[in-house]
């Protein structure tokens, strides 16, 4: 009888063991970062921004601030000023400010000050871009676009970075550079399409 005893007591302590193992081998599964959905939808809304941008561009629709009419480049110049930098840059400003610790959770990162600098930096960025489409001054599209290329290409640098170094494959830290790399390229390309530049 002692002897069975103490089979059941090895195998409950062998039970135990895998329970806490099993335990142990789920909670390190479970992602690092926990990302709401309402975070991960804003870093797949700011592509989508783009390539609306252009989608509305090709089909004629004239842009906000743009006059019926206007040769293709400078209506898509202005769905460009309106909708990925105006609108989206704004938008930006709310998510590094009033919802940041979601923010930067999903950019893999923890919130601090400089954050909140970098939702105000937007704000103002998102006002200059429907400033320049509402104008057919050049200038203003030019000012706005070195301005938006160097922060957005900037970011860009930094995201990849962060993923070679540390690894950090975020959605905010990954997806959103189509769009950082994306946008410059299409204000460039339309800068020397109107001849702007």
């Amino acid at each position: 009888m002692g002897h069975h005893t103490s089979i059941w007591q090895q195998r409950r302590k062998r039970t135990s063991a895998a329970k806490a193992a099993f335990k142990l081998a789920r909670a390190s599964a479970r992602p690092v970062i926990q990302i709401s959905n309402f975070s991960a939808m804003g870093v797949v809304i700011v592509p989508l921004v783009l390539i609306i941008a252009w989608v509305l561009s090709l089909l004629g629709v004239t842009a906000p601030g743009a006059n019926p009419g206007e040769p293709f480049a400078e209506n898509a110049m202005s769905w460009m000023l309106s909708l990925p930098v105006g609108a989206m840059f704004i938008v930006s400003g709310f998510m590094h400010t009033v919802f940041a610790k979601k923010t930067a959770a999903n950019i893999g990162w923890q919130t601090n000050g400089f954050q909140y600098e970098i939702g105000f930096g937007s704000f103002g960025m998102g006002i200059a871009g429907f400033v320049a489409a509402g104008t057919d001054q050049t200038v203003a599209w030019v000012c706005v676009s070195i301005a938006a290329s160097v922060f957005l290409l900037g970011a860009a640098a930094n995201h990849f970075r962060e993923m070679i170094k540390d690894k950090n494959f975020a959605p905010g830290n990954t997806i959103i550079n189509i769009s950082n790399i994306g946008l410059p390229v299409s204000l460039w390309a339309l800068l020397f399409a109107t001849g702007a530049v």
